[in-house]
């Protein structure tokens, strides 16, 4: 007979990483990963954010631009992690502090400098500079309509050229795995296979659907930054000069496409908020798959381990 259980508000997340899930709730991270010996391998950190720790940090917007940063810097930090679980032998021997070690740790570092390079210049520098080469830079709303619809247009064709990737769907399919293991998690649910099998792989908080909001929204603010800019130089900014407006309020923008993600979730049976949801939902069925039951394992592993001894822990009903 199933045990009932007692729920409180949730509040967690996660992200994919190789062969496994990392899983935050307020008060810890967790990151379970799959070995080639068939076992789970999961660590435990304490984790409270500094808009937990800070009162101002914690003010809408600037919330959001905290936590964009301290996602960056925990996603860096559990890809390292799992990719050293990941590259142990196969006899289960493995050697965290060795060469292989300090090989992944760097190259891995090396690979996030390098695409966060890449990512300014393709995803942000190249649409702008394509717009301009069209020929409608005089007019603001105009310039960002166009290069809005570029930078969408090359994030989603980046996404669909690396899904055809054999290790990449791997990913993919623990990023729904992640999913299904938090919508059991939010219905209340015990958390089981068997449950978390039932839930859909596209969840309306995801960070897909935030770099897609982020992506829409930028077209309104950059078109106010540049007709104000207009204003106050006289004419329209130049490409470097807009680049350089555009690339300063991407913080203000990451914090207010935060907001709106949290609102989304919140209010997610919505007729308006499921439109506005839409289009980062069908994003996800592109970064996401069907896990398999190994896969749904790991997620919960790592969710059951970031909310242990927690508020969040549900806990069995006393008669």
């Amino acid at each position: 007979m199933a045990i009932p259980y007692l729920w409180v508000d949730k509040n967690v997340g996660g992200q994919a990483v190789i062969e496994g899930v990392m899983m935050r709730s307020p008060a810890r991270i967790s990151t379970s990963v799959r070995q080639p010996n068939g076992d789970i391998v999961t660590l435990t950190e304490p984790f409270v954010s500094l808009t937990k720790r800070v009162k101002v940090l914690g003010w809408p917007i600037i919330r959001g631009i905290i936590s964009f940063f301290e996602m960056l810097i925990l996603g860096i930090k559990t890809l390292n992690y799992s990719a050293e679980i990941a590259a142990v032998t196969a006899n289960g021997e493995d050697n965290p502090k060795g060469p292989v070690s300090k090989k992944i740790t760097f190259s891995i570092i090396l690979a996030m400098v390098f695409a966060l390079a890449v990512g300014i210049g393709f995803f942000f520098f190249l649409p702008l500079l394509l717009a301009q080469l069209i020929g409608i830079h005089r007019t603001a709303f105009g310039f960002n309509i166009i290069a809005g619809i570029i930078r969408v247009a090359i994030f989603i064709a980046y996404i669909k050229a690396i899904a055809g990737f054999k290790d990449i769907q791997r990913v993919f399919a623990y990023h729904g795995a992640e999913h299904k293991s938090i919508y059991a998690f939010e219905n209340e649910l015990p958390l089981t296979v068997e449950n978390a099998s039932k839930f859909s792989t596209l969840h309306p908080r995801c960070g897909t659907s935030f770099l897609l909001i982020v992506a829409l929204f930028a077209i309104f603010v950059f078109s106010i930054s540049d007709t104000i800019f207009a204003i106050i130089i006289g004419h329209q900014p130049m490409l470097l000069q807009r680049f350089a407006v555009h690339f300063s309020l991407l913080p203000l923008i990451a914090g207010i496409s935060y907001e709106l993600l949290k609102l989304s979730g919140r209010t997610r049976d919505n007729k308006i908020t499921k439109f506005l949801v839409a289009p980062g939902l069908w994003l996800q069925t592109i970064t996401t798959r069907e896990p398999d039951a190994g896969q749904l394992e790991v997620a919960i592993t790592a969710l059951k381990s970031s909310i242990e001894g927690t508020e969040l822990e549900p806990k069995p009903l006393t008669s």
